[in-house]
């Protein structure tokens, strides 16, 4: 019987593919094409790199972006960069069906990055998010999944007229 994937320096890993959603398949089933776990990108890489990912409706894929900044990350950012990879798992979880989990982790998400609202770090339009991320939950709560709010493809990460291109 074998035991769980670990890496060389003997931390668990899960090499199992997974669906679109991000859910693990059975070992030797065909699924999408994941995110390295060691991927290392710069904020701004990051950034357009999630966003690619949630105008493509994957917010596990996102939250897989950020967790790589987050964990390559020290100081008063790293807060942000795990309230963004919490907030695409709180997508992951609505896409799933998961009632409490997407508000847990919307709820979660918007807490963490809101004291980053000022700033507008790696012009990040935190304070719309925090803004989306809380209405959502609301709603989801109030709703139940009945109202699923804006898609996934509809969260902007940069304000528009100050955008990132993407190039």
């Amino acid at each position: 019987m074998g035991g769980r994937d670990r890496d060389s320096a003997g931390r668990a890993r899960n090499a199992r593919p997974r669906d679109a959603l991000g859910r693990p398949l059975p070992r030797g089933a065909r699924g999408i094409e994941r995110v390295a776990e060691d991927i290392t990108l710069s904020p701004d890489q990051a950034i357009r790199q999630a966003q690619q990912f949630l105008d493509e409706g994957y917010p596990f894929h996102a939250h897989e972006v950020f967790e790589g900044v987050w964990k390559a990350t020290a100081g008063t950012d790293r807060e942000l960069w795990q309230g963004l990879a919490q907030l695409a798992v709180g997508l992951t979880h609505l896409q799933r069906g998961n009632t409490k989990g997407a508000v847990t982790l919307l709820r979660r998400a918007a807490d963490r990055i809101a004291p980053y609202s000022i700033g507008r770090p790696h012009n990040l339009d935190v304070a719309s998010l925090t803004s989306q991320a809380r209405f959502l939950a609301a709603l989801i709560e109030r709703d139940g999944l009945n109202t699923r709010g804006p898609a996934v493809a509809a969260w902007k990460l940069v304000a528009e007229a100050e955008g990132h291109s993407g190039q």
